[in-house]
């Protein structure tokens, strides 16, 4: 993790209520650390079989604890009421997910503790609201944004020939990767490859297969692809998270296609909104920032080929790709976690 985001919090003074800059390289937690973070302070303390307020607050005092934070004499109500890091906690003895009186923000954290059954945190798990609209399976939560994947003549289309310009100070072509970095690593300047070297690396995929693992098993051919990816970029190795951007330290997000219908999930690629990843050299890095690099592909039942191949910024996503339909719906909102969800 490297950095020690407790001692500068705790340094700060600053309460849970003060609000701190996306992406603030001293202040801000971004989400993989923070759940390395509250793993390492929180699993095992018990006490937590009581009744439900009582154990809410307790997992708040707890949660100041860890970040460095005072305790408050209470917890005022506002949303998120850990305003400065945008989290809200839930401690979660079923797997039934409660949001109240509010929409899903794709921007908020909601930070989920498993409590067993004698009273005691055995995992905490971070999430933003794109990736629990994910888990919902009932199709009542969200009407997410979508585009259509229109096939053109090439089976590999640049539709970006260069990054956007907050980004063009700090990619660097022929930058090592299998040396120096994973793809879950946060971006570093002078470690991303410009988007025309990625389009070189990556088109070299067109044409190649791997084996279905089935329309219900997306996360599998999802994970096979992005084998592929990793390795044509020049990686060491494979990682995946799970988080977004698949590929974090290139600001590489990955979709496999094997319909025309490209789901977007809540936020719009083109949205100026910061990205919670650590600010780059000062520069505050927002989703319309992000590579895109869809793949169509064609399945027999047995095995994914490859066989188209577009990359394209957030910014310019929109100028190949059409929107159509989609909006976020306000609802009350009951989400069943899957069973192996803390086991992830």
């Amino acid at each position: 993790m490297g950095k020690d985001y407790v001692g500068a919090i705790a340094a700060s003074g600053l309460t849970i209520h003060e609000p701190i800059e996306v992406g603030d390289p001293e202040l801000w937690i971004p989400t993989p650390d923070l759940e390395h973070i509250l793993n390492e302070a929180l699993v095992g303390i018990d006490g937590l079989d009581v009744p439900i307020r009582t154990r809410s607050k307790l997992v708040k005092q707890h949660v100041c604890r860890a970040l460095g934070y005072p305790v408050p004499k209470s917890f005022t109500k506002i949303q998120p009421r850990f305003y400065g890091q945008m989290f809200d906690t839930y401690a979660q003895k079923a797997n039934n997910l409660q949001i109240w009186n509010e929409e899903l923000s794709p921007s908020r954290r909601y930070v989920l503790l498993r409590v067993d059954d004698a009273g005691v945190i055995t995992r905490v798990k971070v999430v933003n609201g794109e990736e629990l609209a994910q888990l919902d399976t009932t199709g009542t939560l969200t009407q997410k944004y979508q585009a259509r994947l229109v096939p053109g003549d090439a089976e590999a289309e640049l539709i970006a020939p260069a990054d956007t310009d907050p980004l063009l100070p700090h990619v660097r072509a022929g930058a090592n990767l299998a040396e120096n970095v994973s793809p879950i690593d946060h971006p570093v300047h002078g470690l991303m490859l410009p988007i025309d070297e990625i389009f070189d690396r990556l088109r070299g995929a067109v044409g190649r297969s791997f084996p279905d693992a089935g329309r219900d098993q997306e996360r599998n051919r999802g994970a096979a692809l992005h084998r592929i990816v990793c390795e044509l970029l020049g990686y060491a190795d494979y990682r995946d998270d799970g988080r977004f951007p698949d590929v974090r330290n290139q600001l590489l997000e990955v979709k496999l296609q094997t319909s025309p219908t490209i789901d977007l999930g809540l936020v719009l690629p083109a949205s100026e909104e910061p990205l919670d990843v650590p600010q780059i050299k000062g520069t505050q890095v927002r989703h319309c920032d992000v590579r895109y690099a869809l793949f169509a592909a064609l399945t027999d039942g047995s095995a994914v080929k490859l066989t188209n191949f577009y990359l394209t910024t957030g910014a310019s996503f929109f100028s190949r790709f059409p929107q159509f339909g989609g909006k976020v719906l306000n609802k009350k909102l009951q989400i069943p976690l899957p069973s192996d969800f803390f086991d992830r």
